[in-house]
């Protein structure tokens, strides 16, 4: 499978499957080469400003109109419906949860945890779940109600767009524009992961400031895939989500036909071991603000729809500073997933514990910070030597809107309702009498 760099993150870029295909000087000419269709995905509106527009041109064997009747189709599990309760300030966190053990394709395995906001009001996120163990065979699917982030834990995937193929592993992550249809093969066996649905302003690359031209995500590591077409009838499906709800329509052909694109709204991949890690290296902690990959603003300045922030391997030199992650209570809500190894800020060993596959949710001005087992460990650190955190890869949803866990997450078995606990033996060590 060949990738091709977007070298810019969100500019004008071309690909194509036959030579000759991409139209010259027209982006819609009255005859396309080789009796295509030309056809525009737009992700923004036609007159936003030329560096925020998102939109390609697909030359296509069939246009996308070609399908038949959408019905509503049924998977209980996966909605948006974040709102049917009162939400608790409680902290939340779940272990692993299992992999299928019946046959089930990526859309069967999609399990709603929590979120904000909906499609119709054009911000707020979903987050989910995806856990499966066969392919998509004859079944395509597109959001219409948002971007989707895929961050997979267990397991590559191989997803197939209208655009070509992405090959993602574990610490590698997906984004697919809205709209866009794909279909999902698990090359391992089975696979495990989370989707995040982005309601809000496109995911973008965060503004550097004071740090300058380089570091953090960098826009050539983002790679967009090569053209590639499917020439194949039969009788399929294609499945919808639309202001919340999925959507089957009969499709007698792979709309997977593109023969050529161009443009600058397609899907990509990045690898989050390339992040150039920002840090500390005189005193004090920084805010977990340097560690953000992508960024969807909100319509408050300084204030985000959604942040996605990693935490990686790295290294720590700050001297005479606690170097976990300080106890903290924040005017954001943040859900944060363990991809791979320990997280520094959390015992794995306790019972239940933070491992890979696991997830917490701590909403706004809810107190939260590391365990009292960690906390000991980050005050036993000598701090005139450095300390290499490696062998790690934790994620962040921060939004500025408390998310709401689903009914079926907090009745779920793997929720870890002794999660309390973890701080309880945080004593008192006040003694007004030692400096």
């Amino acid at each position: 499978m060949t990738l091709m760099y977007l070298t810019g993150f969100g500019n004008e870029h071309a690909s194509e499957a036959l030579e000759g295909a991409l139209p010259v000087g027209q982006n819609s000419p009255q005859k396309v080469p080789y009796g295509l269709y030309a056809e525009q995905l737009s992700g923004t509106a036609f007159t936003a400003p030329r560096h925020a527009n998102h939109r390609s041109w697909l030359y296509r064997i069939r246009p996308g109109a070609t399908h038949g009747r959408f019905e509503a189709h049924a998977q209980p599990r996966f909605h948006n419906h974040f709102d049917d309760g009162t939400t608790s300030p409680e902290r939340y966190r779940w272990s692993p949860f299992p992999l299928p053990s019946a046959p089930t394709d990526f859309i069967d395995g999609l399990f709603t945890i929590a979120g904000n906001g909906s499609p119709a009001s054009q911000s707020g996120i979903g987050i989910h779940l995806y856990a499966c163990n066969q392919p998509m065979a004859g079944r395509y699917f597109y959001d219409a109600d948002a971007e989707l982030l895929i961050v997979p834990q267990q397991g590559s995937l191989r997803i197939a767009t209208e655009f070509g193929v992405l090959d993602i592993e574990p610490q590698q992550i997906a984004l697919i524009p809205r709209g866009v249809r794909f279909t999902v093969d698990p090359l391992d066996g089975s696979a495990r992961g989370w989707l995040c649905e982005n309601f809000g302003a496109h995911l973008r690359l965060p503004e550097l400031g004071p740090i300058g031209t380089n570091g953090n995500a960098n826009a050539r590591d983002f790679e967009a895939p090569v053209a590639a077409c499917e020439d194949v009838e039969g009788e399929f499906e294609l499945l919808a989500k639309f202001q919340g709800n999925l959507w089957r329509a009969p499709i007698g052909h792979s709309p997977l036909d593109v023969v050529a694109w161009h443009g600058s709204n397609a899907p990509y991949r990045y690898d989050l071991r390339r992040f150039n890690t920002i840090g500390s290296i005189s005193y004090d902690h920084p805010d977990p603000s340097i560690f953000t990959v992508l960024t969807s603003p909100s319509d408050t300045f300084g204030t985000a729809n959604m942040d996605f922030a990693i935490f990686p391997p790295r290294w720590l030199v700050a001297e005479h500073t606690f170097r976990p992650p300080w106890f903290h209570r924040n005017i954001a809500s943040e859900f944060m997933g363990l991809i791979h190894g320990e997280y520094d800020a959390k015992d794995a060993t306790a019972e239940g514990g933070f491992v890979p596959g696991g997830a917490s949710l701590h909403n706004c001005m809810t107190g939260h910070g590391p365990d009292a087992a960690s906390h000991a460990k980050g005050l036993a650190v000598d701090t005139s030597q450095p300390q290499h955190i490696v062998d790690t890869m934790a994620f962040m949803f921060e939004t500025r809107a408390v998310i709401h866990p689903t009914a079926q997450a907090l009745d779920a078995p793997q929720r870890q309702r002794n999660y309390w606990q973890c701080w309880q033996d945080l004593a008192k060590q006040f003694d007004p009498s030692r400096r």
